[in-house]
């Protein structure tokens, strides 16, 4: 009888359930749920660049979403599901008390942004970032070295320190922090003690600075001296780390009656859903795998003796087995990719559901005012699209950047913003549109060229995700601005298929992540190469790119 497992996909915006036969990598049945308090806004504050998730949302989309694929599938698969993994956005840490539960699942919590889960994305923490780094150069050894050399407002120890210090009803109450990458993981295997949780590699080693040369997480006087409110947290969280191929238990008693499922299913450790993306996608030495979403996660696996000693400036770490068990995984990323495209959809969205509505409201009801607002709303890009490709190269006049949402990497600095140079009064929309994917397009080039000047070097690079499967425009661009083809995996669940192997190794199917990753892989859906006279022109664009970009950080964001 063939054997099946369940990835589990933590996204920004929604999770996805993917069920896989562990033995031939078919998938069989998927279930997408949006997160309800997210979609509506809840606890988020665009303004101030606030954006937290409520834990309940999670553990309600993880039912609705096992239970309604499973009901795809024959009640011999569900029989003989042997494992489960999770991969997730991070670094998405939340406060818990000592049983390891999230403070906002506590009634006195329940409606406090700060006993949330901060996401990803969530840029509140920019001082305290700052501070990090100017701490880290001071200190006899620099605990962000692995991590770029440059501390993000996106990561761990930023963000804990900001809800420290702006709310001390959290800082009366919190007893540990965790990231849900492994507070998934220990619902399910259902822990209820905090120093029983098992840790991520992945999430420790790229954004909580743990490393083997200094016994785990930075000293207790380093994080104590930037934040005296840190006291004692370092002796509460952990020293110990384990990659996601390895089991961190079974499907306890109440999990298992509520999916459905026997309680032998193994539970694997969890990781980002980026690094388990590109396992998903058959990530090798010298291949880039692009994750490309509202932001990107660009990862790499490399042997150890390729980067030996080396220390790469300006990544997001580099991490003994975040990836791939044996060897070290890199990280890079834009903050923003297709919420570039988002954000200018949005502008252009605002007569249409402001003005528009007013004037239809004489002769329909609100429900067709409605409709005809979504139909027009959902158009603007695919019409962008239609006609900026139409433009040459060499007649586009506008340059932008892509730091919309600032800057992950190379040199990370959430406090720069984006700009748009080059308007006349025949300025057109497809032409801003055109100069955003650009722009997106030469932040890619700007990570590939800080790999390949570290010495890293790139054979291939593969994209996956929506726009990467979607928007043959948006890689076209992408790969007459970097100059190498790019091969598209060829499926929409990279990231859950991931997970899926990790679960197969985990329960044993496989002996590790490399066999997973040869018999459950997707293949290719397209590969796109160069077009030589592009590639020629944004090679003299991206120098411009270089300028406005010089210009915009010096000038307007001088740190």
């Amino acid at each position: 009888m063939s054997k099946y497992v369940i990835g589990l996909d933590y996204g920004s915006d929604s999770a996805r359930a993917l069920i896989v036969n562990a033995e031939t990598g078919e998938q069989l049945a998927t279930s997408v749920k949006y997160y309800p308090r997210w979609k509506q806004g809840l606890y988020c504050n665009p303004k101030i660049n606030q954006w937290r998730q409520h834990p309940k949302d999670y553990l309600e989309v993880l039912e609705s979403s096992v239970k309604e694929a499973l009901a795809q599938c024959t009640p011999d698969v569900v029989q003989n599901i042997v494992g489960i993994a999770f991969d997730t956005t991070g670094s998405t840490p939340a406060f818990t008390d000592e049983n390891g539960t999230p403070l906002a699942m506590l009634p006195e919590f329940g409606e406090n942004p700060n006993a949330m889960f901060v996401l990803w994305k969530d840029h509140t923490a920019i001082a305290e970032a700052e501070e990090i780094n100017e701490a880290c150069k001071k200190a006899s050894v620099d605990y962000s070295k692995y991590e770029g050399g440059i501390y993000s407002a996106e990561w761990f120890w930023a963000k804990a320190i900001h809800v420290l210090r702006q709310d001390p009803y959290i800082a009366a109450k919190a007893y540990s922090i965790v990231e849900y990458c492994e507070w998934l993981p220990a619902v399910l295997t259902g822990v209820t003690d905090v120093k029983k949780i098992v840790r991520s590699r992945c999430a420790c080693g790229h954004k909580a600075m743990w490393h083997t040369d200094w016994n785990g997480l930075p000293p207790e006087d380093f994080l104590v001296s930037i934040e005296p409110k840190l006291k004692g947290f370092r002796e509460r969280l952990f020293t110990d780390t384990e990659t996601a191929d390895k089991p961190v238990g079974h499907l306890c008693k109440e999990w298992a009656e509520k999916l459905g499922l026997s309680q032998n299913v193994v539970v694997a450790g969890g990781a980002y859903d980026c690094h388990m993306g590109a396992v998903g996608a058959g990530v090798t030495p010298h291949t880039l795998v692009r994750v490309i979403g509202t932001s990107t996660c660009d990862v790499m696996v490399a042997s150890y003796d390729d980067v030996k000693n080396k220390c790469i400036k300006g990544i997001c770490g580099q991490v003994d087995g975040s990836v791939i068990p044996g060897m070290v995984g890199l990280e890079a990323g834009q903050s923003s990719f297709g919420d570039v495209y988002a954000m200018f959809r949005r502008v252009l969205e605002y007569p249409v559901r402001n003005i528009l509505p007013t004037i239809l409201s004489n002769g329909k009801n609100k429900e067709e005012v409605d409709a005809i607002v979504e139909q027009v709303c959902d158009k603007i890009i695919i019409e962008l699209t239609k006609e900026a490709e139409k433009i040459p190269v060499e007649e586009s006049t506008m340059l932008a950047t892509d730091w919309i949402n600032g800057r992950r990497t190379p040199d990370a600095n959430q406090l720069l913003k984006g700009t748009i140079a080059g308007f006349t009064l025949g300025t057109t929309a497809p032409q801003i549109f055109r100069a955003l994917v650009e722009a997106t397009a030469f932040g890619t080039k700007a990570i590939v060229d800080r790999f390949e000047e570290e010495g890293v070097r790139i054979d291939n690079v593969i994209g996956i995700g929506g726009i990467a499967l979607k928007s043959p425009f948006v890689m076209q661009t992408m790969c007459d601005v970097i100059n190498k083809p790019i091969k598209v995996c060829n499926t929409d669940q990279a990231c859950a298929l991931g997970a899926a192997m990790f679960a197969a190794t985990a329960a044993g199917v496989y002996n590790k992540v490399e066999d997973a990753i040869a018999v459950m892989n997707s293949g290719f859906s397209k590969e796109y190469v160069p077009n030589k006279a592009n590639a020629e022109a944004y090679a003299r664009l991206y120098k411009q790119y270089l300028c406005l970009g010089d210009f915009t950080e010096k000038q307007l964001f001088n740190r």
